[in-house]
């Protein structure tokens, strides 16, 4: 697991080189253990609403694999999914979802809703709080960093 959320948070610290907050995922077909689908967060750059790292890694998941459908697969996040990311989870059919920082502004996967807990067609394992520490720490020094921009 720690494997994973790794390439994620190497993902966030992208995103954050690169003036996005920084949150990064992967998907991984789970037979395998291969990582099908990778993503950071590119909303600033793309100046595109859309491009959360969960869309982003689940677009190339499916392109990888060749469908929409992700059977077999988890996505880790650095950051719990915002409601967006958690309805493409939900249809993309992905088996389990684990992040690491729970977002108390947006999360809704534990946080501000309990999604995958709705009746959907579909739901998700969660598991939330692995590498809890990093993923929340590199968050924080982003906005520490924003919040020091914006005085000068």
């Amino acid at each position: 697991m720690d494997r994973y959320m790794t390439r994620a948070l190497e993902l966030a610290r992208l995103a954050f080189d690169e003036g996005e907050v920084p949150v990064g995922a992967v998907v991984v077909k789970k037979t395998t253990g291969e990582i099908i689908g990778e993503g950071r967060n590119m909303r600033e750059g793309a100046k595109n609403a859309l491009a959360h790292a969960e869309i982003i890694a689940i677009d190339q998941a499916c392109r990888t694999l060749g469908g929409w459908r992700l059977p077999e697969c988890a996505i880790y996040v650095t950051l719990e999914p915002c409601p967006m990311c958690c309805g493409a989870i939900i249809n993309a059919r992905i088996d389990n979802v684990i992040f690491g920082a729970y977002d108390l502004k947006s999360g809704s996967a534990a946080s501000v809703q309990k999604m995958f807990e709705l009746p959907y067609n579909y739901r998700p394992e969660v598991t939330g709080g692995i590498m809890e520490q990093e993923c929340a720490d590199i968050l924080s020094e982003f906005f520490r960093q924003l919040r020091i921009r914006k005085k000068i």
